[in-house]
């Protein structure tokens, strides 16, 4: 089958997205491949279509655990089988998928970076017939990119078994020098570098300077049409601004690492089908989240890095039609962007000490600990020390990086289970009614037990059969004493693994790669940041396409700097520009009201009110009521 033939019969789709088609054709070719794709840009499909073509196996790396389990669960829905592997499996999950890869079940593997560090895990790994391997959010690698994770640097180890097999590299949100250091960290030979613009034709880059933030919000809301997503920096902010939008009479929602796994599907399946406006969260609603039409995007709080802000405002208008990612600044927060700088770098001496306290808490005595994890509490061993969390986060972030510790705090495992008898012996069960109503449930809603561990939810069980969440825990455990399943109930646990004894602090040493050269470069980070935000002469996007490396980008005459540098003219009389934007919108948009059409020209909107009266006027525009819509005569031309 060709390409095409594999995306038609598998995902159903006619034709691929701009680049996808290059860079299938390139992996295929056996070359090593950069592929670099805007946030939404089905980078996926690039590394899937192939794996399907392919003789053996592809194995992707992928930095969290949410996100393989969500691709291999799409996969299976579509007909094609793939494991993953991850530190939060039992031995018993892992051996199974183990033996699919080894005799070739499977075209597609995924694995956490941290799995590769494992002797017996690299030794298996051995035994595969490796077709491509495939390391997803590349930038994670560089110790130039915002995002570095030494577990990463690991993915070396595959590089030099499978030294013929072609390695794809693929981020979103990538500087030159950050694709030079993938190039060169992944030991790539002569690779194909495939790039689209990281420009947005159909995003407006607002910024709005106000000091009462939660006023201009509710203003931004009111002025636009759709739904929305609201980033915020901590889990008690998207609380509160979505009690406070509730208040407004706005239909919201707040969504952070914090909640159960059910509380997150249901809060994110209600605004993906228009239920919820509004969802207020933090960063950990982010990969995975392909709503097309999302209309707009709010940070009211300023992130950290133009690569956070891109991937981030980039949710919006994935379905091509006019969007908006707004960014709210007051004043304190340049200061606020300068601070963050000493949180993310602590002095030495703080990290140094946080090293040798979380040995005391974990009881880890000097010169043990090798190659051992320990679990963490992380908000326990701030309040015992009486630590400050953003610091010691920093700290321990250092600290992994150096190589003395690797903390982790993702590690979320749901549950999941496994049926071990046969059906011949269900007839033979002693069972109570409630532990019958329960196994009878999730032999109903959960096909495949037999064969594999299947994730469950234990609040979708207690639903269908009018029960509680702890009843059917309590029948799952009686279940599992029995022998009849395996079930491993879901936790949720931070972890340090010491992959060197514990040392003296005195014997520490922090290398100028990790501290003074990793702190520079955040400040360049920060700089870029307070020049997007605060510069009131230079287009938004050119400034983004430039951070990125496209030093000819010219302006994008839809931002704020740009329609405040066309005020003037549309005030003087040049209806022209104001006609055209109008038409534009309304051939996207459809019928839509009055209102919020002149709203979304928040600079002049007495302008565009006038332009619309003359187009209706005039026959080009249609109203009926308080709605407006194009003329069908001229629907089919601008």
């Amino acid at each position: 089958m060709t390409r095409l033939d594999v995306l038609r019969r598998y995902w159903g789709y006619d034709a691929f997205r701009p680049m996808q088609g290059e860079i299938i054709d390139s992996l295929l070719a056996g070359n090593d491949t950069i592929g670099l794709l805007p946030t939404g840009g089905g980078k996926s499909l690039t590394f899937q279509v192939p794996a399907m073509m392919l003789d053996g196996i592809t194995l992707v790396v992928s930095p969290l655990v949410s996100l393989m389990k969500d691709q291999v669960d799409n996969l299976y829905e579509r007909g094609i089988r793939a494991v993953y592997f991850h530190s939060g499996l039992t031995r018993r999950e892992t051996r199974l998928a183990l033996d699919r890869c080894r005799l070739g079940k499977v075209p597609l593997a995924y694995v956490s970076p941290e799995k590769l560090k494992q002797n017996a895990f690299v030794d298996e790994l051995k035994q595969w017939k490796l077709a491509a391997l495939v390391v997803d959010e590349a930038h994670c690698i560089s110790q130039w990119g915002y995002d570095f994770r030494p577990s990463y640097l690991n993915i070396c180890t595959v590089r030099e078994l499978f030294p013929a097999v072609p390695v794809l590299a693929l981020t979103a949100s990538a500087t030159p020098d950050v694709v030079r250091d993938i190039a060169e960290r992944l030991k790539m030979y002569r690779p194909k570098v495939f790039a689209r613009s990281f420009a947005r034709d159909n995003i407006s880059y607002i910024v709005r300077r106000d000091e009462h933030k939660e006023g201009r919000l509710l203003r931004v809301l009111s002025n636009t049409v759709g739904t929305a997503i609201i980033y915020v920096r901590s889990r008690r902010r998207s609380r509160e601004l979505a009690d406070m939008l509730r208040a407004s009479g706005i239909s919201a929602d707040y969504y952070h690492a914090g909640l159960s796994p059910e509380e997150k599907a249901d809060r994110q399946d209600r605004w993906k089908s228009g239920l919820t406006r509004v969802i207020v969260a933090t960063n950990a609603f982010g990969m995975g989240i392909d709503k097309p039409d999302v209309r707009v995007v709010v940070h009211y709080d300023i992130p950290s890095s133009l690569e956070e802000y891109y991937q981030e405002a980039g949710r919006a208008g994935r379905d091509g039609l006019h969007s908006y990612a707004v960014l709210l600044v007051a004043k304190s927060d340049k200061a606020l962007l300068t601070r963050r700088l000493g949180e993310a770098f602590p002095p030495k001496e703080f990290i140094l000490k946080v090293y040798e306290l979380l040995g005391n808490f974990l009881d880890v005595i000097v010169g043990g600990g090798y190659s051992k994890i320990y679990e963490c509490d992380f908000s326990r061993f701030c309040q015992t020390f009486k630590l400050n969390p953003t610091m010691t986060r920093s700290a321990l972030a250092i600290l992994t990086r150096a190589g003395y510790i690797e903390y982790s705090d993702e590690s979320l495992t749901l549950s999941r289970v496994m049926i071990l008898v046969d059906k011949s012996d269900f007839y033979s069960l002693d069972l109570d009614e409630p532990t019958e109503n329960v196994f009878q449930a999730v032999l109903r809603i959960y096909p495949g037990l037999f064969s594999d561990y299947v994730t469950i939810s234990e609040q979708r069980i207690a639903s269908s059969i009018g029960s509680t969440e702890l009843a059917v825990t309590t029948a799952l455990v009686t279940l599992s004493r029995m022998h009849v399943i395996h079930y491993i109930p879901r936790r949720m646990t931070p972890y340090v693994y010491y992959p060197t004894s514990r040392e003296l602090p005195r014997y520490l040493v922090i290398p100028t790669s990790v501290y003074e050269e990793r702190r520079e470069r955040c400040r360049e980070r920060l700089d870029a940041m307070k020049r997007f935000a605060f510069d009131e002469e230079t287009c938004r996007s050119r400034i983004l396409l430039q951070y990125f490396g496209e030093e000819n980008a010219g302006d994008c005459g839809m931002c704020d700097v740009c329609r405040g540098r066309r005020q003037t003219e549309h005030d003087s009389g040049d209806t022209a520009a104001m006609s055209y934007e109008i038409l534009t919108r309304l051939r996207q948009y459809g019928r839509v009201s009055s209102d919020s059409l002149i709203a979304s020209f928040p600079t002049c909107r007495r302008l565009a009110g006038e332009v619309l009266r003359d187009l209706i006027d005039h026959g080009a525009v249609k109203a009926d009521g308080r709605y407006v819509e194009l003329n069908s005569d001229n629907k089919g031309r601008l």
